[in-house]
């Protein structure tokens, strides 16, 4: 497979990341408020990061094979 389940996970949480940080940028409905200026941007930036975070990730135990036949 290409993602393990942690790749999966943290997917997940950086999509709700984004999902909330909009969220509550809605809610306020300010556009000079605190939660709208500088809250919100900083939930959905971090929610970026992880989604990178989760599709850059590797897993090394998946990646160990033997590349060489024994003798």
């Amino acid at each position: 497979m290409l993602f393990t389940a942690l790749n999966y996970k943290l997917l997940g949480l950086g999509i709700l990341m984004v999902i909330v940080g909009f969220t509550i940028m809605r809610i306020e409905n300010e556009v000079y408020g605190f939660i709208s200026l500088y809250v919100s941007p900083v939930v959905i930036l971090a929610g970026y990061i992880v989604v990178i975070v989760a599709i850059l990730k590797k897993d090394h135990k998946v990646e160990e094979s033997p590349t060489s036949p024994s003798t």
